[in-house]
């Protein structure tokens, strides 16, 4: 009895064991799979991004980083500028708010048309520490952020040179992005189609970033920027976790982007001042005319943003004005962008003489037959022809310079269209308040950009890239 009572019991306690256990299961089941169904959202869309910023060998050669990067970098500076166009712009009447606009572009604009030249020749000087360049931009930016949180609350002066601060550090990384993104070219990946989608992964997350800030910004006036600090810190981490070849300027030299016959021989050491030479006729033509559409993208920023909020779509308030113009410019900067992966580099110099001549004819329509729906397909239009003239500029530096100096050229190139889509806020913002007029300024602008680019764009085409700079033609 006692031999048979001891499997028994043993059996009774396994049991009684077993039974805990599988009560035990039948709970933590549901509670397992409760926590995977709360989880998978978030782990499902990251493992979704990240297959696709790391597909077609992204991953391998570190461009998927710099995508995921360059998306926290927009959705950073769309939490500061939703911060500071509210408090700069929508807080006060309309008079009063081109006043304060025309201030904030006086403080904060002109130092920086003054700096933004100096940035790319001074970074072209520290080719070995480009992470430690785009870490700092983005903690710089991180720290302005909390000082404009204060600034924009009790709306001291202090929030100008904070702002300038915040342009020259995103103006940093944006010329040290430039030159990173040809040493993380994949093998069988062109550079028109990694500069398509590093663009397309600011502009997603830009996109989502918008409303977030705008939530947050009814919360109160300093939220958005504290979502600013929060995103720039983690870009600064995300900035080391680049490959180590980004600091390698093994085969690299100053590029000098114009087509000029003195220094398109000999050797480098030879000029005095590295400046915008040596880079070929069909470059300086096309960054001459993506000039041109960049002073217009800066013009329409500012001059359609007092003009809708004075006279808004017919039947919508200024905010929803605003923003479907916002909407609009937004789809087709992405569809362009989308458009010039495609196309790849065909015909980059066609591509851009056409899209010029089309923002032109959408430009003098619109002045025309000044209307709702025309401005917003101008700003649809004008979004598409930047997107698509950059990448066609991306693919004639590709072609056409020289590796040597690919990596300068972007640079500098990033440069000086920066500094045009400054210039063409400055205008917008003195134009008076008629639309007619104002973009027949703006069609007149493009249309001289238009005719001092297309004959040399045309020749180049015909001469097969040749046309002035040659690939082989390095100062």
């Amino acid at each position: 009895m006692a031999t048979a009572r001891t499997p028994q019991g043993a059996t009774g306690i396994g049991g009684q064991g077993k039974g805990r256990g599988g009560g035990s299961g039948r709970i933590g089941g549901p509670v397992r799979s409760l926590g995977r169904a709360l989880h998978f959202p978030f782990t499902g869309t990251a493992r979704g991004i990240r297959k696709a910023t790391h597909a077609h060998g992204a991953g391998e050669s570190g461009l998927g980083k710099l995508i995921e990067l360059h998306a926290v970098n927009g959705a950073g500076d769309v939490m500061i500028t939703v911060a500071l166009a509210s408090t700069v712009f929508f807080s006060v009447p309309t008079d009063e708010a081109r006043g304060r606009v025309a201030l904030y572009l006086a403080i904060t604009m002109a130092p920086f048309t003054v700096l933004a030249p100096v940035i790319g020749p001074l970074l072209d000087r520290l080719p070995h520490g480009r992470r430690a360049a785009m870490a700092g931009a983005m903690l710089a930016r991180a720290l302005l952020a909390l000082v404009l949180s204060g600034a924009v609350a009790t709306g001291s002066l202090e929030m100008y040179p904070a702002a300038l601060g915040v342009l020259v550090a995103s103006k940093a990384y944006g010329v040290v992005r430039s030159a990173v993104v040809p040493r993380l070219l994949p093998p069988k990946l062109s550079l028109v189609k990694a500069n398509s989608r590093v663009t397309l992964g600011g502009l997603l997350a830009t996109g989502i970033a918008a409303p977030v800030a705008a939530g947050l910004h009814q919360i109160g006036s300093g939220w958005p920027l504290y979502g600013a600090f929060v995103i720039f810190v983690v870009g600064t981490f995300l900035s080391f976790t680049l490959p180590p070849k980004v600091d390698s300027a093994k085969g690299e030299d100053v590029a000098l982007l114009a087509a000029d016959a003195e220094h398109l021989h000999g050797p480098l050491k030879s000029a005095k001042r590295p400046g915008l030479r040596t880079v070929g006729i069909g470059v300086t033509h096309a960054l001459g005319a993506n000039a041109a559409l960049r002073w217009l993208s800066g013009f329409l920023t500012f001059f359609l943003a007092f003009l809708l909020r004075e006279h808004p779509l017919t039947g919508q308030s200024a905010a929803v004005s605003l923003g479907m113009v916002a909407v609009a410019a937004g789809a087709g900067n992405a569809l362009g962008t989308t458009v010039g992966a495609w196309l790849r580099s065909r015909a980059p110099e066609l591509i851009v003489v056409t899209v010029v001549a089309v923002v032109l004819g959408a430009t003098v329509t619109a002045a025309l037959l000044f209307g709702a729906f025309l401005v917003a397909c101008l700003a649809a239009v004008a979004g598409f022809s930047q997107a698509l003239a950059k990448l066609s500029l991306d693919a004639l530096i590709q072609r056409d310079v020289p590796e040597l100096v690919r990596t300068s050229a972007f640079a500098r190139s990033e440069t000086l269209l920066q500094v045009s889509s400054v210039f063409g806020g400055a205008v917008g913002i003195v134009m008076p308040l008629n639309g007619t007029l104002g973009l027949s300024v703006a069609a007149c602008v493009v249309a001289v950009g238009w005719a001092t680019t297309a004959k040399g764009l045309l020749g180049s085409a015909r001469h097969g890239g040749s046309g002035g700079g040659g690939r082989g033609r390095v100062a």
